[in-house]
This record gives C-alpha cells, sequence and structure tokens, in this order.
C-alpha cells in the first residue's frame, strides 16, 4: 500500500454529483505533487490532458466527439467566473492547479497508486482539497458538470478555506457548476439553466416541482440544517442549489450574501448570514417557498419578487392593473377567510412572440384573461388570469404555497386566508421578459 494512501482523510458524504473532504492543508502538503501524479499515470500508460489549471487523467479512450478533450479549456474558462463570484484576482492566483481522475476502471488508477483507498467508495465524484477523482459519465453534459461540481470544490477547499454547513458547500458547486456551451463550445455560466436542453440529467428543477407535488419539498431552514450525509441524494442537492440561487440572485438578498461570502467560509457561516444586517428569517423563508413553489427553467428573480405587504381591506369594488411581464403581482388588498368575492376583467396584452419561419415572420401573441390555447402551462392556457392568495398551510399539505382561487375573465370566489389577493397571468416565469401590457381587474365584495 502506498504511503499516500494512508494520509487521505474521510469522506464526508458519498452523493450523487460528488463529495467533499475538507483536509487538513498540512496533511494534503505531504502528498505527491501534481508533476509526480502526472509521471505516474503516464508510467501507466493513463491519457494526461492539460490546461492552465487543471491536469485531468483518464482511461477513457479517445473518442472523436466525445468532448473530453475540451474539458480542461472548459475548466479554465469555469476557472476564470469562479474567481469573479468570489472576488479573486486572478492574476494574483494564475500558478494555482487541480489535478482531476475520470476514472473508467477504477482498479487501474488503484494499481498506479492514483486511487488513494480513502477516496475509492465515492458514487460519481470525490474532492480533497486540489484533486478530485469522477467516476465516468455516459452524458456529455453530465459529465462536465461533474467535473466543474468538483472543481469548485478544489477551488472553494484551496483558495477560500472553505469548511461551510453542507447546504452551502454542495450548493455553490452546483450553482458554479450549471452552465451551458455557446455555438462556438464556449462554456457560458447559467447558474439557473435556462432550458432543460442546456443541463441534461441534472434535474435539480424537476427534482423540486416533484418534491412540491408530493407536498416534501423542504423549507430553508429545512435545508440549512441538512447533515452532509443526506447529500446523497438528489433531493439534498437541489434544495441546496435553490437556496444559493436564492441568496445569490433575489434582489433582497443578493448583497448580504455576497457580504457574507467574501468572509470566512467555516462553520459559523450559516450563523453569520443570520445575523447579517437587514436578515429576515420569515421574509427570507417565504421567499424560498416562493422560489420552490414556481421554480421552472430560467426563472427570473425579478420580474418574480413577491411584494409581501399586508394590504388593505377589500370592503368595497376596486379596480387592479395586472402587468404581463411579472409574476405574482400584490393587489393591494387583504381579503378575509370565507369571504366571497368577484372578478371582471377587461384588456388585452402581449404575452411572447410567435417565433418566425421560413416562411412567416414573428407575430406577437396577444391575450385576454382567458388565455390562449395555443400553449398550455401548468394545464392552464397561457396568458389566463389567475387569483391566488398565499396559505402558510394548505389543506392538502405540505410547504406555503400560493393557492388559486379563480381565474380567467370573470367568476366568483372564496377567501382561502385572511390576507392579500394576488394576479398574474399564467406564463413560465422565464418568460416573462418580452411580454407587454396590462388587464384590468375589477375585483370585490359579493
Amino acid at each position: 500500500m502506498r504511503l499516500w494512501s494512508l494520509i487521505v482523510v474521510a469522506v464526508i458524504a458519498t452523493i450523487v454529483a460528488g463529495s467533499t473532504s475538507a483536509a487538513d492543508p498540512e496533511i494534503v502538503a505531504a502528498g505527491p505533487s501534481i508533476g509526480a501524479l502526472v509521471a505516474s499515470a503516464r508510467r501507466a500508460g493513463l491519457r494526461v490532458l492539460e490546461s492552465d489549471h487543471l491536469v485531468l487523467i483518464t482511461d477513457r479512450p479517445a473518442r472523436v466527439g466525445d468532448g473530453v478533450e475540451d474539458l480542461p479549456r472548459l475548466f479554465d474558462e469555469a476557472w476564470a467566473t469562479w474567481c469573479d463570484h468570489f472576488e479573486l484576482d486572478s492574476a494574483q492566483h494564475r500558478q494555482w492547479r487541480a489535478c482531476g481522475c475520470l476514472i473508467v476502471d477504477r482498479e487501474r488508477f488503484r494499481a498506479a497508486g492514483l486511487l488513494p483507498d480513502g477516496a475509492s467508495e465515492f458514487a460519481n465524484g470525490f474532492c480533497n482539497r486540489e484533486r478530485f477523482w469522477m467516476a465516468d459519465q455516459s452524458n456529455p453534459a453530465y459529465r462536465r458538470h461533474l467535473l466543474l461540481h468538483e472543481g469548485v470544490h478544489a477551488f472553494t477547499l484551496t483558495l477560500r478555506g472553505l469548511d461551510t454547513p453542507s447546504w452551502y458547500m454542495e450548493g455553490i458547486a452546483e450553482y458554479l457548476a450549471t452552465h451551458r456551451l455557446n455555438d462556438d463550445g464556449r462554456f457560458v455560466p447559467t447558474p439557473l439553466p435556462l432550458q432543460a436542453g442546456d443541463v441534461e440529467q441534472l434535474g435539480r428543477i424537476e427534482k423540486l416541482r416533484t418534491l412540491r407535488a408530493a407536498g416534501t419539498c423542504p423549507g430553508l431552514e429545512d435545508v440549512f440544517a441538512t447533515p452532509a450525509v443526506n447529500h446523497r441524494d438528489l433531493s439534498a442537492y437541489a434544495a441546496s442549489w435553490a437556496a444559493v440561487a436564492l441568496l445569490s440572485r433575489h434582489p433582497e438578498h443578493a448583497r448580504s450574501f455576497a457580504a457574507a461570502e467574501r468572509g470566512p467560509l467555516d462553520g459559523a457561516f450559516t450563523e453569520r448570514l443570520r445575523s447579517s444586517p437587514g436578515w429576515d428569517a420569515e421574509r427570507t423563508a417565504r421567499n424560498f417557498d416562493a422560489l420552490t413553489d414556481e421554480i421552472d427553467y430560467g426563472y427570473d428573480f425579478s420580474r418574480s419578487r413577491v411584494d409581501w405587504a399586508p394590504g388593505q381591506p377589500l370592503d368595497t369594488r376596486q379596480a387592479i392593473t395586472v402587468a404581463s411581464g411579472r409574476g405574482w403581482q400584490n393587489s393591494g388588498w387583504s381579503l378575509r377567510k370565507g369571504e366571497r368575492h368577484g372578478i371582471n376583467v377587461t384588456g388585452r396584452c402581449t404575452i411572447g412572440l410567435l417565433e418566425s419561419t421560413s416562411a412567416e415572420p414573428s407575430v406577437r401573441l396577444e391575450t385576454e384573461a382567458d388565455g390562449i390555447s395555443l400553449r398550455w402551462y401548468r394545464g392552464r392556457p397561457l396568458g389566463r388570469l389567475l387569483v391566488a392568495q398565499w396559505v402558510e398551510q394548505p389543506g392538502d399539505g405540505g410547504r406555503p404555497r400560493f393557492v388559486v382561487l379563480a381565474e380567467g375573465g370573470h367568476g366568483e370566489f372564496t377567501a382561502a386566508a385572511d390576507g392579500v389577493a394576488y394576479f398574474k397571468l399564467n406564463e413560465p416565469p422565464g418568460e416573462l421578459a418580452d411580454n407587454d401590457g396590462h388587464l384590468t381587474v375589477e375585483v370585490g365584495p359579493k
């Protein structure tokens, strides 16, 4: 047995996307240099692919079009975005390199002294400071994601001394690894993926929607308390990614979260976040529930931001303007549980474009309150007016969410709770930016 196999620390978690170990720097320093690892790889007949910031060792045979030879270049492109995220001067760290092993046959790497015993039982990936190991994947997009996920671990463990609770450790790796390739095959960060085809087999958004439908989606405090061992499961990965996405991109949280990330990334990280200026635990938890309730590809935090102001009692009929380019909109009027109300809606607005073909130009899609059956979203026509309330304890269980009370151009509904009435047009939250116009809703007691 080689000495190196005796000095690798234990695995924190064996997980769907990878595992991480925050090893002691003095212990790791006693391990072989990257140059020695490369020499061992070449003696064993393994392929070695190199770039400025990655040495990738693999026993995967060269295959045209599988994208493996592009991985070191893509790693470097992603590395630059990681420096930007943490406001690190890339020039000061230009000598930084990680060594990754892309493995088909684990025994071959073990025989070459490149797979220490303490790192050999991972499901898909494992990282120990600047070294990481990953099982080869059949899907190129997921292989890239896994490589970058483990790369973020290597980056944060070494350059940021990361030793945070697991929700941030795994959430930031998912967040910074999520990407697509542009037409030139270059890395483009997409922390909130725009479409499913960009992130094949990732499944984070689909998992959150499945958990929501089953009434088992965690809340933010549940995510904060997630044990490291739970990150064997896709559910924990999806929730941790969503928490980091919310805190990084929501207009109410982005600045304070970025400030927290500039400080120590240690075991007290969550508590320092909770004690940061302006932190409102109840409001932040509600924003997280609103995200998981509405999550979809291309989710737009600025347009989907919810105003949680309490509103005034709706005792007389009122006219409310509902913008087509926003998510749930606070009407400014509060309802009392059990009261009956009626709506009548007028106006027309646009909800995007019908893409052009070789024969026809693009056409703006217009809708009235009943929506258009050309396309449906979540079981309702696109553009259909929806009326809802935020319900903390839905009758059918699960996390707090928006409960739709009425839809379409006219009708009556019963308030489900004491609280504000919210309105929006039915459309994916990633497709709001090209909308224009509004509808006018008259709403009042019956």
